[in-house]
């Protein structure tokens, strides 16, 4: 491990100190791991980093859980999202940004606008350091009402999903010239709304677990599908292409053989995400 990664990973474990809510009889972390940046990482802590990372869908002592009054704002916040959702459909949802949401959810009663209290918890989750419940990567989308702009995104057809123009649509079509139909475009352009729900959904199903939910999915902000970043999959393999298993594919393979595999979140990174082969790397924002 490099000088650089070593004192990073040391300064986002003191950053657990900074705990918005603990669930009642959560272990705290022990003292060890908040001590000052040193040039050395005890094996122990790489050891218990590498098993969380390996059981990322599992509870572990010292994760951070939403405060038990904050859960009902989180389940009403996530209905509605998902009612905006169904609304606009799911292509033109990746796209919306915050404003078009509160406008669209304010005008239709199907959906209902958003309540004081929603508006505050949304505002908060996003502007919180996600240093604080274990997600240690950079924030390409700084602002809750940043926009992506239309006419820099394409659809791919038969996918649902959309690509930026330039760098990324460029490396999806030299993916899709060198593995022909065998590979698909799983996931492509998300917005903050999207990653919103997508985190907010897992977060709910954790039970306000969001240690667990940002061992999976990037908080609000600091997703790189928000810039340029985008997933393929294995055609027919269905939900598989977001496990491990889609290492045993023949896409899998063929991309790695290729040199076109530039993993985000290799296996082993620091930067409290589970490995994700499919995940292609594209910006260097």
């Amino acid at each position: 491990m490099s000088h650089m990664n070593r004192r990073k990973f040391l300064k986002a474990l003191g950053a657990f100190a900074l705990t918005a809510g603990v669930a009642p009889g959560a272990l705290a972390l022990p003292t060890a791991a908040i001590r000052p940046v040193s040039d050395r990482i005890p094996d122990e802590f790489i050891r218990d980093y590498l098993v969380k990372m390996k059981h990322f869908s599992e509870p572990h002592p010292g994760d951070i859980y939403l405060e038990a009054e904050l859960f009902g704002v989180l389940e009403s916040s996530l209905k509605r999202l998902k009612r905006l959702q169904r609304t606009v459909g799911y292509g033109n949802f990746y796209l919306l940004n915050f404003d078009e949401a509160l406008n669209i959810a304010q005008n239709y009663t199907r959906v209902g606008a958003f309540t004081r209290p929603e508006l505050d918890f949304l505002e908060r989750m996003f502007y919180s350091d996600g240093t604080q419940y274990g997600f240690f990567g950079e924030k390409p989308l700084k602002n809750l009402t940043d926009r992506i702009q239309r006419g820099e995104v394409i659809k791919v057809n038969r996918t649902g999903n959309y690509l930026y123009k330039g760098q990324a649509l460029e490396t999806y079509k030299t993916i899709k010239q060198a593995l022909g139909d065998k590979v698909i475009l799983t996931s492509g352009v998300r917005n903050v709304i999207k990653q919103f729900m997508l985190f907010l959904n897992k977060a709910y199903n954790s039970r306000g677990n969001l240690s667990m939910a940002s061992r999976s999915l990037a908080p609000p902000g600091y997703s790189y599908h928000g810039v340029g970043d985008f997933d393929v999959g294995q055609v027919g393999y269905g939900v598989d292409n977001f496990t491990e298993r889609f290492t045993t594919t023949e896409v899998f393979h063929k991309l790695r053989d290729s040199g076109f595999l530039k993993l985000r979140y290799d296996y082993g990174n620091l930067l409290g995400v589970r490995f994700e082969p499919w995940h292609i790397k594209v910006t260097t924002v």
